[in-house]
């Protein structure tokens, strides 16, 4: 099951909960047990060569690479 970040939108606080993709309701806040969360949007970061600064966003395909490829090695993402 994937790790999702949620946020309480009573009390504010964000936190972690593995959930089926599929759920269709999100899981009560840890902190108030308030009901009214919400999913967040989470940043996807592509792997970097040894020597490479800074993270750089994957914007699609399966591999964690750029939409071309699917290991990172092509001439776009490096």
């Amino acid at each position: 099951m994937p790790l999702y970040e949620y946020c309480c939108n009573k009390c504010g606080a964000e936190f972690e909960e593995m959930a089926s993709s599929s759920a269709t309701t999100t899981p009560p806040c840890p902190q108030c047990a308030s009901g009214d969360t919400k999913k967040l949007m989470s940043a996807c970061r592509a792997r970097t060569k040894p020597g490479q600064t800074g993270a750089r966003t994957a914007s699609a395909g399966g591999g964690g690479g750029c939409s071309g490829c699917a290991g990172g090695n092509c001439a776009t993402c490096h």
